[in-house]
Formats: C-alpha cells, structure tokens, sequence
C-alpha cells in the first residue's frame, strides 16, 4: 500500500512535469486546462482498473511472471501481444508496481498532451456550438480518454500516434520522437504505421505550402518505409496476398469472427454496404445498441460527435481541407486510410470504439478546423464589407 501511494504520487509529479515541459508555448488558461485534462485522465484510468477486465490484467499479470530472458526475447522478437508482455515487464515484476500503479503508469497520458498542442499550433479560432467552447471541453469526451488510459496495446498507441503528429510538424529537429513512436508502434501493431505512412506521404504530396522539394523528399521517404513494412504487416495481419482479393478475403473472415462474440455488442457488418459500414465504425454505439452505463455514454458522445460531424460537412468542408496545414491534411488522410480499414473487418462494437479512438484526435481536429476556418472566412468577409462601406462614402 505505502509502495502503492509513492507510485501514484512520482505519476502524477512525471504527469504535471511532462506538462511543464511545454510551458513556454502554453497560455496560462492552456496550462491549467492541461493539469485539468491530465486529472480527468488519471480518473479515467482508476475507472478503467476497477471496472474493466481483460486483456490489461492479462499484461500486468503475465508479465509479472516473466524472467530476465523471456523479457529479452519479447522485446527484441516479440510484436503484438508478446511485446506488450515485456514492455510491461519492467513496470510489473521489476518495479512491483500493483495493477492500479501499473494501470496510472499508462495513463500519464502524453499522447492527449501532443495532440492538444497541435491544436494550439493549427488551429488559430476556437468555435463556439450552442454555446460552448468546443476546444479544449471535445478532449475531455470520457471514452477518449477511457480507451487511452488502460495497460495495453491501445494506450501506448495513441501515444505513438500523438507523438508522430508532433514529430512531423518539425522532422529535422524532432527526429527522436519520430523513431521512438515509429518503431514502438511497428512491434504493437505495423498496420498503424503503414496508415500514418501512407496518410502522412499523401498529405506531404497535396501540401502546396511546403516546398516541392520537401514534398518529394518526405513523401518519399514515408511511402518508401510504407513500402518497406508492407510484408510485416501482410504477415502479422495473416493476409496471404496484397491484392484486392486477399484483403477482401481477409476483412471478410474477420467480420465474421468478430460477428459470432458473445459478449453482446457483436454485430454482423459483412452485409452492409461500404458507407453504412463506415458511418457504423465511426458513429457507434449509438442508442439502440445501449445495453448498459457504459454504451449510454458512449452514444451520447457519438451523439455530440454526428451532431458536429454533420455541422462541419455543412461548412465548405473541401475547401477548408484544401487549405489546412499539413498535419491536419495528414490526419485526415490517416483517419480514411484507418477508417476503410477497420470498417471492413470490425464486427464487434466493443472492439469498434476501441480501434476508433486512435482515429478520433484526428476527426476532433479536423472538425475544430473547418470550424475555425469558416470563423475566419466570415470575418475576411466582413472586413472586406466594411472596407468597401468605407470607400463608398463620400469626403467630409
């Protein structure tokens, strides 16, 4: 218990130092807004040890049980499930760290930091809906934060995701954060990084604001690893063939799969057609999947979520996309590159908002732009109106 209390309090003294790392490009509303974030994180993930059993009990328990050579093994052969066994090995046998230290370890939540300052850094107006401040309050949506909390594969994700989008507004002189989240990434799940891969090489090519050379070159290179991994990820994924056909096949046999659980959210999506599919994989549960607390309050926020995806699609959308920056373009393109994958092959809806919640900075993102984009549009506009007033009135 004593061991226990000195964990939790160097986790959350690492949480508000991570924070203060920042504190020259924050406000001082940013920063509090930040401490705030990381509270309601760590809240998000004590919920998460009490409530939730699975796969992260399975990380802390197992791992724990792991000798000096099987940790060595995982961590330099191991992908996927076998990784995160000894990635966990330090934290659970060597440390001791109980599940609930082990669980408020993962949810420092440095991804949500990096996200939040690509938001300070992208997007210039903060919209207001029905009143509210949309930015930062859509980052406190509590599944966000739930999923991105636990012990596991989908927390030390998000973060690699949050910390390539924060690499790759500056490479040159973010090089580490790009090769740390890159290759922790690539021994969790590879697929990931061919999606940011492509999305991000997609985004460097339609950038008309970066010079043509560094549009080349940085496509270049991302597709060129794209490329690279493509045989990791065919065989970590099972898939037999990069055609059509195989992925088909694959996407298939795992709807299907996913379609037979019993844990009650299953649902058969391999008789849908593509856009219900896609809308089924972003925008559930919604209220008539509700079977208890937890999908309640989950379609209620895929109820703010429709609600503000629809608004944004009403907003000159395109335009607004075309003259994003590139990171936003590239989230873009990484959450329909993610979005036509998953949507094929999840069957499951638990599983669904587990494997969105890594797309969904970018979907909040977008959305604040094309938001603040239109908000800076009617100004320009209005602006020019008073200009024109004033040349048309006549000389005292």
């Amino acid at each position: 218990m004593i061991l226990d209390l000195l964990y939790i309090f160097v986790i959350i003294l690492l949480g508000l130092g991570f924070i203060n790392l920042f504190r020259t490009q924050l406000t001082g509303r940013d920063t509090k807004m930040l401490r705030n974030l990381f509270f309601f994180h760590l809240l998000m993930g004590a919920y998460y040890c009490f409530f939730i059993l699975g796969d992260a009990v399975g990380y802390w328990r197992l791992a724990k049980k792991y000798t000096w050579e099987t940790f060595m093994k995982g961590i330099f052969d191991g992908e996927g499930t076998m990784f995160m066994y000894a990635f966990n090995f330090p934290f659970s046998n060597l440390l001791d760290m109980s599940y609930l230290a082990n669980t408020l370890l993962f949810s420092l939540f440095m991804g949500m930091v990096f996200f939040y300052m690509v938001v300070i850094k992208t997007i210039p107006y903060n919209s207001m809906y029905k009143g509210y401040i949309l930015f930062p309050l859509l980052f406190f949506l509590p599944n966000l934060n739930f999923w991105s909390a636990g012990v596991g594969k989908d927390t030390t994700l998000f973060l690699c995701i949050g910390m390539f989008v924060y690499g790759i507004m500056k490479p040159i002189t973010r090089i580490p954060l790009l090769i740390i989240s890159v290759f922790l990434a690539l021994a969790i799940r590879p697929h990931i990084v061919l999606f940011l891969m492509v999305g991000f090489g997609m985004a460097y090519i339609l950038s008309g604001k970066i010079s043509v050379f560094q549009r080349l070159f940085f496509s270049a290179i991302l597709i060129g690893i794209g490329l690279a991994i493509l045989p990791s990820v065919m065989e970590f994924a099972k898939i037999e063939e990069a055609s059509v056909e195989g992925f088909d096949k694959f996407a298939d046999a795992k709807a299907t799969v996913l379609s037979r659980s019993h844990t009650g959210s299953a649902i058969d999506v391999s008789a849908y057609p593509l856009p219900l599919k896609i809308l089924t994989f972003l925008f559930r549960p919604f209220f008539f999947d509700v079977r208890n607390l937890n999908g309640l309050i989950a379609s209620l926020e895929n109820l703010v979520l429709v609600i503000l995806f629809i608004k944004a699609m009403r907003t000159q959308p395109f335009k607004a996309f075309r003259a994003a920056p590139f990171v936003i373009k590239g989230l873009v393109f990484f959450l329909i590159v993610g979005t036509l994958a998953f949507s094929q092959s999840m069957g499951n809806v638990g599983i669904m908002i587990r494997m969105r919640n890594m797309f969904l900075p970018g979907l909040l993102i977008f959305i604040l732009w094309v938001f603040s984009y239109e908000q800076e549009r009617r100004g320009k506009k209005v602006h020019l109106q008073k200009k024109a007033t004033q040349e048309l009135e006549p000389w005292d």
